[in-house]
C-alpha cells in the first residue's frame, strides 16, 4: 500500500480536480493500493511514499511542509505527476530546489504503466535499503594477498548499507573446523558417486570444513561471510569450495578468497534480486564482439541446472564444483570496497564451457552492449570477482546504489555518472 500526499492550489476547482486526479489515480493503481493521505504531511516517511503535485502554484505550500520533513531526517522525495493542471511544471520547480538545497528527488510523470513500473522499483529500492540494515557480514580471515585492489572502507559500508564486518581470525576458523565432523552432503548421492575416486575420498573432509564454517556463522550470528579459502589447502588438503556452493543455496552470501567488495555485491544482490549470484573470474574477453568467459571453482546450487565434482582447479585437490547454467538473461554486478563505484550491466549467457586449463563452472556471456568490453573490463575495472545474477536487475540495482559512478555504458539514473571513465 504506498501513501499518497498531495499539493494542491485553491486556485483550481476542487471538484473537476478530485475527479480527474481520481481518474488519473485509477489509471496508474488499477488494484487501488493506494491511501490518499491529503496535504497532512505529520505521518510522511520518504520513499515509498509519494507527493501528488496536483496543480501548479503549490511551490509554496511544499516550502511550508520542507523544513520540518527534513528535520525528521527525509533527505528524498518522489514527485507524482499528473500531465495536467501545470502539475509538471510546478514538480519541475520544486525538484530544481530540491537540488539547491542538497536534497534529491524524483519526478514520475509519463504514461500509467511507465509511473507504475517506477513505482514498483521504488518499493524494491525501500524494501532492499531497509533489509541490508543491522546485517551482520563475516571476514574469516584475511583478504587473499592477491587482492591487492579489492580492500574495503569499512566506515562507508556501515554508513552508506548499515552493515557491519565481523572480523574472526583464521587460526579460530582453523581450529573450529579441526573439531568438526563430516555432516550431510548438500549433493546428491548419485553426483558423488560419478566423481573421480580421488574426488569423492575429498567429499568427507570438504564436509568437515563445511560443518565448521556453519559452526561459526551460527555462533557468531553472521548473515553472510567471505572466507579466505587458499589456506584450507595447505591445512586440510581440502577446499571451500563446496561448502559456498551450500550456503549461498541457502541464502546466505558466502564469498571465496576474502574478497569483501566480492561479498558486499552478493549481499546486495541477494537482497534485491533473490540470488547472490555466481561470483567469478572474467577468464578471456572479446573487446569487438562483447562476449566473455567468466569461471569459478564455486556456483550456488539454486542457480544452475545441473552439476558434478571436479577437483580445485588451481590446485587438483580436494572438492570444486562443476555447475551447468541455462542459456538465459543475466546481470553482472560489482561494487567497489568504498562503495564509490558500481559496475552494473546486462547480458546473455550463451553457453557453458568445459576446457581442462579454467576453473571449473565456466560460462560464455555475451554483453548487451560490447563496447564494455573494453571501456570497462580492459580500461577501468572495479577489481576482478564479478557477480552473475539470473535475470535483468539493472534499473533497480542502479537504483538502491543512487551515489556510485556507475560504469555501465547507460545515461543518467539515480544521481550518478554513467559510462566509464568518468568519476565523480
Amino acid at each position: 500500500m504506498i501513501d499518497i500526499y498531495t499539493l494542491t492550489s485553491t486556485l483550481h476547482d476542487a471538484r473537476e480536480l478530485d475527479r480527474s486526479s481520481a481518474t488519473f489515480l485509477n489509471e496508474v493503481f488499477p488494484d487501488g493500493d493506494y491511501r490518499l493521505a491529503g496535504n497532512d504531511f505529520s505521518a510522511f516517511r520518504g520513499d515509498p511514499d509519494l507527493i501528488f503535485v496536483r496543480t501548479g502554484g503549490t511551490e509554496g505550500l511544499f516550502l511550508e511542509v520542507i523544513p520540518d520533513l527534513v528535520n525528521r531526517g527525509i533527505r528524498r522525495y518522489t514527485l507524482l505527476t499528473s500531465g495536467s493542471n501545470n502539475s509538471l511544471a510546478a514538480s519541475m520547480e520544486i525538484l530544481s530546489f530540491l537540488g539547491k538545497v542538497g536534497l534529491e528527488g524524483e519526478i514520475l510523470h509519463g504514461s500509467a504503466a511507465y509511473i507504475r513500473r517506477r513505482i514498483d522499483t521504488i518499493e524494491k529500492v525501500s524494501k532492499a535499503r531497509k533489509a541490508l540494515q543491522g546485517l551482520r557480514l563475516g571476514v574469516l580471515g584475511m583478504p587473499s594477498d592477491w587482492l591487492i585492489a579489492s580492500d574495503v572502507d569499512q566506515q562507508a559500508v556501515q554508513d552508506q548499507l548499515g552493515i557491519e564486518l565481523i572480523g574472526i581470525p583464521m587460526d579460530k576458523v582453523k581450529a573450529v573446523i579441526r573439531e568438526a565432523s563430516a555432516g550431510t552432503a548438500p549433493v546428491a548421492a548419485k553426483t558423488i558417486e560419478a566423481a573421480a575416486p580421488a574426488v569423492r575420498d575429498a567429499v568427507p573432509g570438504a564436509l568437515q570444513i563445511h560443518e565448521g564454517i556453519k559452526s561459526i556463522v551460527k555462533n557468531s550470528r553472521l548473515d553472510g561471510f567471505t572466507l579466505r579459502c587458499f589456506d584450507l589447502l595447505k591445512e586440510f588438503g581440502n577446499t571451500g569450495c563446496l561448502s559456498l556452493a551450500a550456503f549461498n543455496a541457502e541464502g546466505i552470501p558466502a564469498a571465496c578468497e576474502g574478497d569483501i567488495p566480492a561479498l558486499l555485491t552478493m549481499t546486495i544482490a541477494k537482497v534485491v534480486c533473490g540470488h547472490t549470484g555466481f561470483m567469478a573470474n572474467p577468464s578471456r574477453i572479446d573487446p569487438e564482439t562483447g562476449e566473455a568467459v567468466f569461471a569459478h571453482c564455486t556456483i550456488p546450487f539454486d542457480i544452475i541446472d545441473g552439476v558434478s565434482l571436479d577437483s580445485h582447479f588451481e590446485s587438483g585437490i580436494g572438492v570444486g564444483i562443476k555447475g551447468h547454467f541455462p542459456e538465459q538473461d543475466i546481470t553482472i554486478f560489482k561494487v567497489s570496497g568504498d562503495l564509490s563505484q558500481a559496475f552494473i550491466a546486462e547480458g546473455r549467457i550463451l553457453r557453458n564451457l568445459d576446457e581442462k586449463n579454467l576453473c571449473r563452472t565456466q560460462i560464455v556471456v555475451r554483453l548487451d552492449e560490447p563496447e564494455l568490453a573494453r571501456k570497462y573490463f580492459l580500461s577501468r575495472p572495479v577489481g576482478n570477482h564479478h557477480i552473475i545474477i539470473p535475470g535483468r536487475w539493472k534499473d533497480v540495482l542502479e537504483a538502491v546504489l543512487p551515489h556510485q559512478h556507475h560504469c555501465c555504458g547507460g545515461g543518467h539514473h539515480g544521481g550518478g555518472h554513467h559510462g566509464c571513465g568518468r568519476h565523480h
